[in-house]
């Protein structure tokens, strides 16, 4: 727990952030100190609700000089802790709120730390554009968060991860000095690109308070399918037969077991068996390119050339955009689906995409083994090899004893992917409950490079100070 903040520096940031702009009410502060899971729980004395780069400025830097650490948030859609504070003050993004530029001919979109990832798609498409990070928190999750994590989601196979998709930062850095690197250049080779130090490093090289970002064309023709399979093996050569079929017009290609579909089926309302018949696996596949028809062409191409070579057992391919959109929303809901069904080790982990039916092979026998009775359900990007590896308490079972033995668990699955040559956090970042983990899989000569660009640039470990190294 961080010391408590003195009386003197709690004065000096009601004084910066004036009347709207800071809390102590527990109430208005609670829904800020939950995990959305209800895994992390935490303490602030104080809530920073900046509205402008300059109050960041001004609230970073009443830190700094005082030794005070600080907690930055966005969405609070976070999945491993980094965003609740434990003592420390939080400083929220919610109120930098401003898209400040859209500009279709340089196809970048400037926007402010707080604005939500559903409010940058609809600010794309007013000019016939669109931003290509998908991910189911989109009404919730912030620019600043998406980018402090180095957000994947569901269309990086294509387009990349979140880092692939920015160019240009304004952050505040650690001492409260504002940089300015709000470029919108594709090209500029001109010394270290501080913005790629940013993206990715959750908050502790600096607060990104607003970023550019780069847009792409509306793609007219788009075909989304559903289809069951036998095996993650078959998923991978299906994966590689699309390439082939639609070449760079594979959208996503998102792996599915079973059981996280009857998860859905029972605790996602609404939610409906897109194929009449049970299979071990799923493919939720999407193409999209400009030429009319192509992609409807590519995808009928794809399932025609699996079921001749056993690869495809059924399939369904989207004839409406509601379609589309309900066969979307049981991949989307594989993690909410989970929640009423108990305890969970959550694993978001990546291994080469060839790798990805050996890991889940072992890790399914290592977790039966070690758990007996558990449920298993794995799901995620298997164009990118990102798996969402989740191993459920056994039906029935006690969720505090199968939460006691998640370390012991979760060890096990990262030490195969370590194996593997894979990573224990694909996507979701390190957060507070991964960090000390990590220095496990991390050479001596990463870890002191990590922690001299840390020291160079927060000396006084101000910013989110239990996360990272």
């Amino acid at each position: 727990m961080t010391a408590p903040v003195s009386a003197d520096v709690i004065s000096r940031l009601k004084a910066v952030l004036g009347e709207g702009g800071w809390s102590e009410d527990a109430e208005r502060i609670a829904p800020k100190l939950v995990e959305w899971r209800d895994r992390w729980v935490g303490q602030t004395p104080f809530l920073a609700l900046p509205k402008t780069t300059e109050e960041v400025a001004a609230v970073v830097g009443i830190c700094a000089e005082a030794g005070q650490p600080i907690t930055v948030q966005g969405g609070n859609t976070g999945l491993v802790g980094g965003q609740i504070p434990k003592g420390e003050i939080l400083l929220s993004t919610e109120r930098l709120r401003a898209i400040r530029a859209v500009e279709p001919l340089d196809d970048v979109l400037v926007a402010e730390a707080g604005v939500t990832l559903a409010e940058v798609h609809a600010a794309a498409a007013e000019v016939r554009r669109r931003f290509p990070l998908g991910l189911a928190s989109e009404g919730s999750a912030t620019v600043g968060g998406f980018v402090s994590t180095n957000a994947g989601g569901t269309q990086v196979l294509r387009y990349g991860v979140a880092r692939n998709l920015v160019l240009g930062l304004e952050a505040v850095l650690p001492n409260g000095e504002v940089w300015n690197g709000l470029k919108r250049l594709r090209k500029d080779n001109t010394g270290y690109d501080l913005k790629q130090l940013l993206i990715g490093a959750e908050g502790t090289l600096g607060v990104v308070t607003a970023a550019a970002l780069k847009l792409h064309p509306v793609l007219g023709s788009r075909a989304v399918a559903f289809i069951g399979i036998g095996s993650p093996q078959d998923a991978i050569e299906l994966l590689a037969r699309a390439k082939d079929a639609a070449g760079g017009a594979v959208e996503a290609f998102e792996l599915m077991g079973r059981l996280g579909i009857d998860f859905a089926l029972r605790n996602i309302a609404g939610t409906r068996d897109p194929l009449p018949e049970v299979h071990p696996w799923y493919v939720l596949a999407e193409f999209a390119s400009a030429e009319e028809g192509s992609s409807e062409r590519a995808m009928q191409r794809l399932l025609e050339e699996g079921l001749a070579a056993g690869l495809v057992r059924d399939a369904v391919v989207a004839q409406t955009e509601g379609q589309a959109k309900a066969l979307w929303a049981i991949r989307e809901n594989q993690s909410p689906a989970q929640k009423p069904e108990g305890a969970t080790w959550k694993h978001d982990v990546a291994v080469p995409v060839s790798k990805v039916p050996r890991f889940l092979e072992e890790a399914d026998a290592a977790m039966r083994a070690f758990a007996p009775g558990c449920r298993i359900a794995a799901f995620g990007h298997v164009g990118d090899g990102n798996i969402h590896y989740d191993v459920l308490r056994p039906d029935g079972g006690s969720d505090a004893a199968h939460s006691a033995r998640r370390d012991e668990g979760s060890r096990i699955v990262h030490d195969l992917v370590a194996r593997l040559g894979g990573s224990i956090s694909a996507e979701h970042g390190l957060g507070a409950m991964k960090t000390q983990e990590a220095k496990r899989y991390k050479s001596p000569v990463e870890l002191a490079a990590q922690k001299a660009i840390r020291q160079a640039l927060d000396p006084k470990r101000i910013l989110n100070p239990r996360v990272l190294f």
